[in-house]
């Protein structure tokens, strides 16, 4: 990954590894260009990661700074519905299980068996289905929830509004606040998903077997992405049948401090001088 480009001058007093001018030079950069890259993120109790279709970077609240490369999709895979939407939700993961990535190896391990559980699960009896998903929510809630993420959360939705606003340089100095509520948010995607996962299972047309509910998981995540995709281009739309997922976020995030925001911003400086520089 090499030394972030933003490496340098402390940030402020409590961060000592990031050039603040050098991240609002490119935030101000940000504000006058004439079109943004589309930029996601994740929230995490040290830091934001802020990711476009090409890199990531990760801002810790220590000022530290951490980059690196997206996985490339094939175009063959981009065309074929459903594939298509399963391999754009694996590549949005890549940060946190990439063995450079933001998460340590025990994190990684936990992750991958919060995400194996329910599909192996599939094959036990209700009963220890139903305590072992229990478990692996609660175990998950707790991963989502601990220290300041929550806060982080509202930072980093802040900070993708302030680019689609062209109010970074405002959002940096605090005299701007945009939304920290998002219509790409991750809670939308899983509020989407309940009410599809649900259906599938009830209208199954197949005579069930021992894999069907993990047909039935794996084709709501696919069916889900393709119409999270279709809603989003329909903004009017979007706002409508997303509604339950911006009300969550009322849950899932919080209102930022000031240098929360900026611990946002600094990651998404970040990526925007790989983005300009690329383009």
């Amino acid at each position: 990954m090499g030394r972030p480009a933003l490496a340098g001058r402390p940030l402020s007093g409590d961060h000592g590894q990031v050039d603040q001018a050098a991240a609002l030079a490119l935030l101000e950069q940000g504000d006058l260009a004439p079109r943004a890259p589309r930029l996601g993120g994740m929230a995490r109790a040290e830091g934001v990661v802020i990711v476009s279709e090409r890199f990531w970077a990760f801002a810790g609240t220590d000022g530290s700074l951490r980059e690196g490369t997206m996985p490339s999709t094939p175009n063959s895979l981009r065309a074929i519905p459903l594939a298509r939407g399963l391999v754009r939700l694996s590549a949005s993961l890549s940060p946190l299980f990439r063995r450079r990535g933001v998460a340590r190896k025990r994190e990684r391990i936990f992750l991958v068996a919060a995400i194996v559980t329910p599909l192996a699960l599939a094959f036990a009896p209700s009963w220890i289905g139903l305590i072992a998903g229990l478990v692996t929510t609660v175990a998950l809630l707790g991963w989502l929830l601990r220290g300041r993420t929550l806060y982080l959360h509202g930072a980093e939705h802040r900070a993708i509004a302030a680019l689609e606003e062209r109010r970074l340089r405002e959002a940096w100095h605090g005299a701007a606040s945009p939304s920290r509520f998002s219509l790409r948010c991750g809670t939308n995607f899983a509020a989407l998903m309940m009410p599809v996962a649900v259906l599938g299972g009830h209208l199954w047309p197949l005579p069930a077997t021992a894999f069907t509910p993990v047909v039935v998981s794996v084709l709501a995540l696919a069916l889900t992405m393709e119409l999270w995709q279709l809603v989003q281009s329909v903004p009017r739309l979007a706002r409508v049948v997303l509604l339950p997922g911006l009300g969550l976020q009322r849950l899932t995030t919080r209102e930022p401090r000031l240098d929360e925001t900026r611990v946002a911003l600094t990651a998404l400086a970040a990526v925007l001088r790989r983005e300009l520089s690329h383009a």
